[in-house]
């Protein structure tokens, strides 16, 4: 397929896409293009991706591009494997990658911004680290975006060839396994020994056509941080990584994204429209994995459809609070109020939210970005359920949607309904199947289902109840001071374009 450029934002406000298919993913509205992967597979937890993209970094050919919010050459990509420990710390394996390959180009472009949160941690910046990198190994700050915005997307890109895309960062405190224990030898910052919390997060892997898409964003993004333009890599070859089994092949797979108004570019709100979207398409169930719950048009549009008498259900998995104080007195107040106001509209009790929890009882942070809407679609992706995110951020998500035509629908919509379980499975301490097991003891009901699952003690789902918040809390959150909308408020036209008319099934 060939791009379609995102429209203005007047243009926008206008467009009526066709969704007479019953697809929710619309090139120029909800997404940025649609292109097809060769192959696809999702991440979940860092320790797999880790090590990963280190055998991935190490057999690339002519280019290697690293988008980040954050990035520490410290940490180590595979400590499970056997050997010395500084072997597969990342800026060795940058290095080495390079040295063993006179053609390879290796660019890292992390958000100038971050550079004061790696010195907040007590790590190396990456203008220090260009002092001494090789020639082919270049490290960028970003510092073109407005006054208070993140360059957010965590992006890496392979000859063109192969691409990651989704919500970690290859920085430090996100290494874990999926196993989340209470205490882990290998989860521990570069500087320290002392184990890290747990951490949840997911990122996806594409190959063929949606990998050279990601390059398209990632080379884009390199020249608007450094002012220089890097070309296409010419020469495709295949690329998948050995030992890795695709999730699905020859897939669409949409690239969604949020872009600023800055510096004479329009603003892109994609993913916000996606969300949107979503929402209203959604038929039975919705299940979210974010880091926040923050942004009110998403709250106000879940409290419409769980208004309906046969409206769906949504699961909704946090951490129990924000990564810092200035976070938490950001998303935490606003999550406080916008949870308020959707369980004053489930009036049908479908809507929960849950925070995951070791055998030991401490609290997992969750940091992926995750949509799965009915048996129909999987996002995943660097945007959080913010203010920010819809419009302040640069962000990119990643979809599989299920077309209603698709003659390989079953299997596509067990994927998606497997990546579901999958999660869930782990949040809860038990096999995927034991959940698919438990949405059909209860005749599809997903929050039923979780329901019935929930441990009193060990690793398990909690409910989540926020705290009581204070006077200067509430006052946070009603003016929105530290995470304003930026973005025009288009949920009534996309509510009337992509709500379905037909009816859930019978519970």
């Amino acid at each position: 397929m060939t791009e379609s450029p995102a429209p203005s934002t007047a243009a926008a406000a206008c467009a009526v896409p066709d969704v007479r298919d019953g697809t929710v993913l619309v090139p120029g509205e909800t997404c940025w293009r649609i292109e097809r992967a060769d192959e696809y597979v999702v991440f979940v937890d860092a320790a797999d991706y880790f090590a990963v993209l280190k055998q991935a970094v190490l057999r690339a050919r002519r280019r290697v591009l690293f988008i980040g919010w954050d990035f520490e050459p410290r940490i180590r990509l595979d400590p499970r494997s056997p050997g010395r420990a500084r072997d597969d710390r990342l800026g060795r394996i940058l290095e080495a990658a390079v040295r063993g390959n006179p053609d390879l180009e290796i660019g890292v472009l992390q958000w100038g911004m971050g550079m004061l949160e790696s010195l907040r941690r007590g790590l190396v910046p990456v203008v220090l680290l260009r002092r001494r990198a090789p020639d082919r190994l270049r490290f960028a700050a970003d510092h073109h975006h407005p006054l208070g915005a993140a360059h957010h997307q965590k992006i890496v890109v392979i000859d063109d060839c192969l691409a990651f895309a989704g919500g970690i960062d290859v920085t430090a405190d996100r290494w874990d396994t999926s196993d989340h224990l209470d205490w882990h030898r290998h989860r521990h910052r570069p500087t320290s020994r002392r184990s890290t919390g747990p951490w949840h997060d997911v990122t996806t892997l594409v190959s063929g056509p949606a990998a050279r898409a990601l390059g398209d964003l990632a080379r884009e993004r390199w020249e608007s941080g450094t002012g220089n333009r890097l070309e296409p890599v010419a020469d495709q070859q295949a690329c998948w990584p050995d030992g890795v089994q695709p999730l699905l092949t020859d897939v669409d797979v949409a690239i969604s994204r949020t872009r600023p108004r800055h510096g004479g570019t329009e603003l892109v709100h994609e993913i916000e429209l996606l969300w949107l979207a979503a929402i209203a398409g959604a038929r039975e169930t919705v299940y979210i994995e974010a880091q926040y719950f923050a942004n009110r048009r998403v709250a106000e549009a879940i409290a419409e459809r769980l208004g309906e008498a046969d409206g769906p259900e949504f699961v909704v998995v946090n951490p129990e609070a924000a990564d810092g104080w200035l976070e938490e007195k950001a998303m935490g107040t606003a999550r406080a109020r916008l949870l308020g106001l959707v369980r004053r509209a489930d009036v049908h009790d479908r809507f929960r939210v849950y925070v995951p929890v070791t055998d030991g009882g401490r609290p997992v942070y969750v940091h992926a970005k995750v949509l799965v809407v009915d048996d129909r679609m999987l996002r995943i992706g660097s945007s959080n359920l913010n203010n920010r995110s819809m419009g302040l951020d640069t962000e990119c998500d990643v979809t599989v949607e299920v077309r209603p035509d698709d003659a390989r629908r079953d299997e596509l919509a067990a994927v998606v309904l497997g990546m579901r379980h999958r999660l869930l499975g782990e949040h809860l301490g038990v096999d995927p199947g034991a959940v698919a097991d438990a949405v059909a003891a209860h005749d599809g009901s997903l929050v039923r289902a979780v329901d019935s699952l929930l441990r009193p003690a060990g690793r398990s789902l909690r409910p989540f109840q926020p705290p009581e918040q204070g006077v200067v809390d509430r006052a946070l959150s009603a003016t929105e001071l530290l995470d304003a909308e930026r973005t025009p408020d288009r949920w009534s036209r996309v509510r009337r374009t992509f709500l379905r008319r037909s009816r859930r099934r019978r519970r």
